[in-house]
């Protein structure tokens, strides 16, 4: 039989900045990175949409940005209006949000050589990434992380997307950034819990990766803590390294059912819908973290030491390890969300669990028993520290 074979590859590259007060007009960083896009043939306009949790804690921000912009006039073109939108989950929920981003880019001519530029924590960047990536097959965006999630994982990555029919990142694309800047100004504003969620990710890539980076973490968990800038900037890069070696590692766009970044994360994106996402990610991953690890345990893999190891730098850094929704046994529980994680990669369920501190494995099967045991030895831990 007669065919045509097609076979092909694209190259992607972008870099991750690291500044502070990157709209400061003694910083040129960005207009630097606008110098070096340039072209003769083209004008290309920059269409900023603003997390509005970053605005309330930096109210002088859009003030800053026309500042900024109109110093640089000779090299992109800044639309007037800032486009403001609620950020959290709850922005990852709401359809009319992609419409509004879509007809923004429509009403002033965002084309595919501008740039749609988002300032906000994880889910804002996700929702603007996916709706740039939806408008005209392609526009190039821009990232400006204001989280530790954002900064040390989820925006420094390839992928977008929103929550549809109650299933988290259901609608979805992979598409990598043009450049994202980390300013570590934001993360000064960021309240405790915003600040120790990103942490958990940071301990995610460790322990499956790289047994030095957990026991830093392990050594540091009071000054991380205690907010401590330095020690947390050095996480924020060492864990943004990490999350970028993994993507050019050879399966991007997760084309397979593997997923090793995921690690905590089949019970965590379930846990956040039964709580209506009352619970931050990364307080999610937290706990999923210390289910899987308990859960590595009872298979012999992780030594009880070790397994306490990693529980206790978690409640060192702040993180409950326990929430009642666990509880909900039903066909609605937290079990559920083996088989959502499994509908989500696609193929046979792939889940991470750990050998050793620094070394992940691959199952392939989670037993619901074990499951209960581990959810019920946090339940306990956690009463026994309230009566303490």
């Amino acid at each position: 039989m007669d065919h045509l074979h097609q076979a092909f590859s694209v190259r992607f590259t972008y870099t991750v900045f690291f500044t502070e007060r990157i709209f400061d007009t003694t910083n040129s960083l960005l207009a630097d990175f606008f110098s070096q896009q340039a072209t003769a043939d083209t004008r290309k306009k920059i269409l900023f949409i603003i997390d509005s949790g970053v605005v309330d804690t930096h109210p002088d921000l859009p003030t800053t940005i026309n500042a900024y912009f109109a110093q640089h006039t000779d090299l992109v073109d800044l639309v007037p209006e800032l486009l403001i939108i609620p950020g959290g989950e709850a922005a990852k929920n709401d359809p009319n949000l992609v419409e509004k981003i879509v007809d923004a880019i429509d009403r002033y001519g965002i084309d595919r050589h501008s740039y749609v530029a988002a300032i906000g924590g994880g889910s804002v960047l996700d929702l603007v990434g996916y709706a740039a990536a939806i408008s005209h097959r392609g526009i190039r965006h821009i990232r400006i992380p204001t989280t530790v999630l954002s900064q040390n994982d989820s925006g420094v990555g390839v992928k977008n997307g929103v929550n549809y029919r109650t299933k988290k990142n259901f609608l979805g694309t992979f598409v990598p950034p043009v450049a994202v800047f980390n300013d570590s100004r934001f993360l000064t504003t960021l309240d405790d819990r915003d600040w120790r969620a990103g942490i958990s990710e940071a301990i995610k890539v460790a322990l499956i990766k790289d047994v030095q980076f957990f026991e830093w973490i392990e050594a540091n968990a009071q000054a991380l803590a205690a907010r401590d800038m330095t020690a947390m900037q050095y996480l924020i890069h060492r864990c943004a390294d990490m999350h970028l070696q993994h993507i050019s590692g050879g399966d991007p766009f997760e084309m397979g059912s593997s997923r090793p970044l995921d690690f905590g994360h089949w019970s965590a994106h379930k846990l956040e819908q039964l709580t209506n996402f009352e619970i931050r990610h990364g307080e999610a991953v937290a706990i999923g973290i210390a289910m899987d690890s308990l859960y590595s345990h009872q298979l012999g893999w992780l030594t009880e030491a070790d397994t306490n190891r990693i529980l206790n730098t978690l409640r060192i850094l702040g993180f409950s390890l326990y929430q009642p929704m666990l509880d909900a046994d039903n066909s609605a529980g937290v079990l559920k969300g083996l088989t959502e994680f499994r509908e989500h990669l696609g193929g046979q369920l792939t889940i991470m669990l750990l050998q050793d501190i620094g070394r992940g494995v691959e199952v392939h099967e989670m037993d619901a028993d074990r499951i209960r045991q581990a959810i019920a030895t946090l339940k306990r831990q956690e009463q026994q520290a309230q009566l303490v």
